[in-house]
């Protein structure tokens, strides 16, 4: 791989001043990759179709398939082999300085709460590898328990947020990001605490928007109890487009974080996220953006930074792509699994399975 850029070493926690991330050695300029489909399956990335599009729905029919035992055999192969150290040891080489690890709360936590240490395990590989390679980490909970989205990306169980309905879901969640501050506030490698991945997409932002504000300041107020060195992020709604439920202050340390797919790559469609900049006195983050040509994310990431913004490419490594810097081959029969045609010959489904909405984001 062509090396992208000089990394900077990591030289203390990453904290917000004024509108920039800044750590013991100066200005950050975060340049970082996403670790998606290893912890959270994601359909779009298997070349599944709609039925199978959330790690619930994949899990179910690979169980079906192979039997649970095997199933379950199967899962810790996958994350055994799926990303390893080579792939920290790449990233760095390859210049970028952070990767975001998107967390399923259903592998470190269950409903009853009890915490469940083979999935934290995957963690502090993962912590362990950045400090080996000179990375920071940044903690992103993709699914919290209940659903934040109501989508396939969040493993909701029922097909709605109902982490914003169910003061059981919220009680989990507040217990297990308390936790993740309890395990690594004292690691540097944290980059920070990515709250909540893409909240509230289509309508369900404006019916729980309230709602998403009271969790941000009960999950900070719960982390800052434990925690009070690590930076805090804050999606918007609506695939972390929207940036109203973003737009008040949360923490002295925070930043706000958006995400950009399918939109031109020009100042127009960043121009919500500079004025919120300007007007709260906080740092903005690119936190998901690619899945796109390679003149798409070239013009992309120059326009992030020439407005100092930190940035984040999605995802490094998929299913047979030209759109990640890595590309898992096939598997010799692929096409003859017991799957419906349908979903044999679709590719990214763009995309239903992570909503249509993101086709103007």
């Amino acid at each position: 791989m062509t090396t992208l850029m000089t990394s900077t070493p990591r030289r203390g926690f990453v904290r917000a001043e004024g509108t920039r991330l800044v750590d013991d050695g100066g200005p950050v300029q975060l340049r970082g990759i996403g670790l998606g489909n290893w912890l959270l399956a994601e359909g779009y990335m298997w070349q599944f179709g709609d039925d199978m599009s959330s790690p619930r729905q994949i899990e179910r029919r690979v169980a079906e398939l192979i039997g649970p035992e095997r199933a379950a055999t199967f899962w810790r192969r996958f994350r055994d082999s799926f990303i390893t150290e080579a792939d920290f040891a790449q990233i760095s080489a390859a210049g970028f300085d952070h990767v975001r690890l998107p967390i399923n709360a259903r592998g470190v936590i269950d409903d009853d709460g009890e915490l469940l240490e083979e999935g934290f395990a995957y963690i502090d590989r993962a912590v362990a590898w950045s400090e080996r390679h000179g990375l920071r980490i940044l903690l992103d909970l993709h699914g919290a328990p209940g659903g934040q989205t109501g989508t396939n990306i969040d493993d909701s169980p029922r097909g709605a947020p109902e982490l914003f309905t169910s003061p059981r879901y919220r009680a989990l969640t507040v217990r297990l990001w308390q936790e993740l501050a309890r395990r690594y506030r004292d690691r540097e490698s944290v980059l920070g605490y990515d709250l909540l991945n893409e909240p509230l997409p289509n309508e369900w932002q404006y019916r729980y928007h309230d709602e998403l504000i009271d969790t941000y300041r009960e999950l900070t107020a719960a982390i800052r109890e434990i925690d009070d060195r690590h930076l805090l992020m804050y999606e918007g709604s609506h695939w972390a487009t929207n940036p109203a439920p973003v737009s008040v202050r949360y923490d002295e340390n925070q930043a706000v974080q958006f995400h950009r797919y399918w939109c031109p790559p020009d100042q127009t469609s960043i121009a919500d996220f500079l004025a919120l900049r300007r007007d709260l006195g906080a740092p903005i983050y690119m936190g998901e953006g690619g899945e796109n040509t390679p003149q798409w994310v070239y013009a992309a990431t120059r326009l992030y930074e020439r407005h100092d913004i930190g940035w984040n490419f999605w995802p490094w490594k998929k299913l047979n792509t030209l759109t990640s810097p890595l590309s898992a081959r096939l598997p010799s029969g692929w096409g003859r699994s017991p799957i419906p045609s349908s979903a044999r010959t679709r590719t990214r489904a763009p995309p239903s399975s992570r909503s249509s909405s993101r086709a103007s984001r």
